[in-house]
């Protein structure tokens, strides 16, 4: 069947639809498995993500992604040829700091709202101990996040494949195949997964904030959290040679804090010494990344568990 080659563009689009079909069999598949596992964690889990999904946020944040994705499609970044990389920089911050909004405001509802309306204190009263409950509220607030980076991951993909060519036709060069289209897709992937990840810690942190504060609070610590764990590689590396006061606060700040840069596309690409990575080299940093995103969202829990359990509810 032939195509014409202005919509070459659209074969590769199978990739996000089959990515799609997969992240939610995955999530359907997990939700099965908590619930055999745990099923008194997996109520407290289902019961949170049904809310946060109810709720207005949910569907306003998706909205105002397909907005900004659409709007990071068409600026004009002035970069002489890199306008694509700008466009996918662009894209994943905005994806990212929404998902972070939408986390932080649903640990918000889901937990110091419920402690400070006595609605926790009613859930407790029933066989469920504080720690399902916390770790039940940290599932329930990860599925809308999981569910809002399928959405907008898939309609980002599909933008990054019509921006190849829309990028060949504005710096009029050949339009390019289905092949280019698909690899700029491709290509993108590694940086979804490691921006998701991010995401996750960042949930993780709002979870336990939520323990104790409300949701201003929480979205300010967050905010800070985000800012200063993209930076903290950077204050390390300005502290060596400098006042042992300056070293130790950098050394402090890296432990204490998110290493977030772990999750950046650049630092990803800068590790490999090749802006050109097989695909040994991106599962061996994306499995890293991972280990690390599991190992920080598990410490966090635990100082979630430790914060509630002695939180007053009456």
């Amino acid at each position: 069947m032939h195509i014409d080659v202005k919509y070459n563009w659209i074969l590769p689009l199978w990739i996000p639809l089959v990515g799609m079909i997969g992240a939610f069999a995955l999530l359907w598949l997990s939700a099965k498995l908590l619930a055999f596992v745990a099923p008194t964690t997996a109520a407290v889990a289902r019961t949170t993500a049904k809310e946060s999904r109810s709720q207005p946020l949910f569907p306003a944040v998706i909205a105002l992604g397909f907005v900004l994705v659409l709007l990071a499609l068409f600026l004009p970044y002035g970069t002489f040829g890199d306008d694509i990389k700008m466009m996918k920089d662009t894209g994943l911050m905005m994806i990212l700091v929404l998902s972070i909004i939408l986390a932080v405001c649903s640990a918000s509802v889901s937990i110091s709202d419920e402690v400070d309306g006595r609605t926790a204190l009613t859930v407790l009263s029933k066989p469920i101990t504080r720690r399902q409950f916390v770790v039940g509220k940290l599932l329930g607030v990860l599925t809308p996040v999981a569910i809002f980076y399928v959405i907008l991951g898939s309609f980002f993909l599909a933008t990054v494949s019509f921006n190849t060519k829309y990028q060949a036709r504005e710096n009029s060069l050949p339009i390019p195949k289905a092949e280019q289209c698909q690899a700029e897709m491709l290509q993108t992937v590694p940086a979804l997964a490691l921006a998701f990840m991010e995401a996750v810690v960042l949930t993780s942190i709002s979870v336990a904030v939520s323990t104790r504060l409300p949701m201003m609070p929480n979205l300010l610590i967050c905010a800070v959290i985000y800012v200063v764990g993209h930076m903290t590689p950077l204050l390390v590396q300005s502290s060596i040679g400098k006042l042992p006061i300056v070293t130790f606060v950098g050394q402090f700040l890296s432990t204490l804090l998110p290493v977030l840069e772990h999750f950046n596309i650049q630092a990803a690409i800068a590790s490999g010494r090749d802006a050109t990575l097989t695909l040994a080299d991106w599962a061996a940093y994306l499995g890293w990344a991972g280990a690390y995103c599991l190992l920080y969202t598990t410490i966090m829990l635990l100082v979630s568990l430790l914060m509630f359990e002695d939180r007053d509810l009456a």
